[in-house]
């Protein structure tokens, strides 16, 4: 995997939409470069799960409303990638457990990875201190603190753990629609909510 420089490199899959949330990655760009020294490429990358690309990238970002369900080819890529040493952030758009896209990326995890693999992680996990501090665990969105999706403020993320260390890290918060703005706009607001996608990505560089 090429760690010369940080790309943020979005999967695409077949099944459902894959494209969302299109500001985010430079969102969190500026963000890497404002708050640490990572060399960072500036352009979004998108490259097929069924491709062999995806073994040339630590990280990878999954998201969507709808559907996913992978081919033989995404699934045996996926599962290859995480049990090497890559690190998939999938986070659900819907902020929903009972959602599609919830139910069938669960689905999909027990299949790659059996009953059980994707668990909650508890709030001081190294997670919430590779970079800046979350006390108290993953922050909330305003989509959660709004009432919309299922109406629950989720307290906790999931992941699969591979040797120690997260390979799936799993959101119903979404995130993606949290950081999806124009980067510019993050002097408006009292506390930049990007940092803890800082956190995320640092953790998935240092795993």
């Amino acid at each position: 995997m090429n760690n010369r420089q940080f790309t943020f490199t979005r999967l695409r899959y077949h099944s459902g939409d894959w494209d969302t949330d299109q500001r985010m990655p430079s969102n969190i760009l500026n963000s890497l470069i404002e708050y640490t020294t990572i060399p960072v490429n500036l352009q979004e990358k998108v490259i097929d799960l069924s491709s062999e690309d995806i073994f040339q990238y630590p990280f990878c970002y999954l998201s969507g409303h709808k559907l996913v369900q992978f081919d033989k080819q995404e699934a045996a890529n996926f599962k290859t990638y995480i049990q090497n040493g890559g690190f998939v952030f999938a986070d659900d758009c819907n902020h929903d457990i009972d959602g599609l896209f919830a139910k069938s990326f669960e689905t999909q995890m027990q299949v790659l990875f059996g009953a059980g693999a994707l668990k909650k992680i508890k709030n001081d996990h190294p997670l919430y201190r590779s970079f800046f501090k979350f006390e108290k665990g993953p922050p909330n969105t305003v989509f959660e603190l709004n009432g919309w999706g299922d109406d629950l403020v989720h307290d906790y993320l999931k992941a699969i753990e591979i040797n120690g260390r997260i390979g799936v890290l799993y959101s119903n918060k979404d995130y993606g629609c949290e950081w999806d703005y124009d980067f510019r706009n993050k002097r408006f607001l009292s506390e930049d909510n990007t940092k803890f996608g800082v956190n995320i990505i640092v953790y998935a560089l240092q795993a």
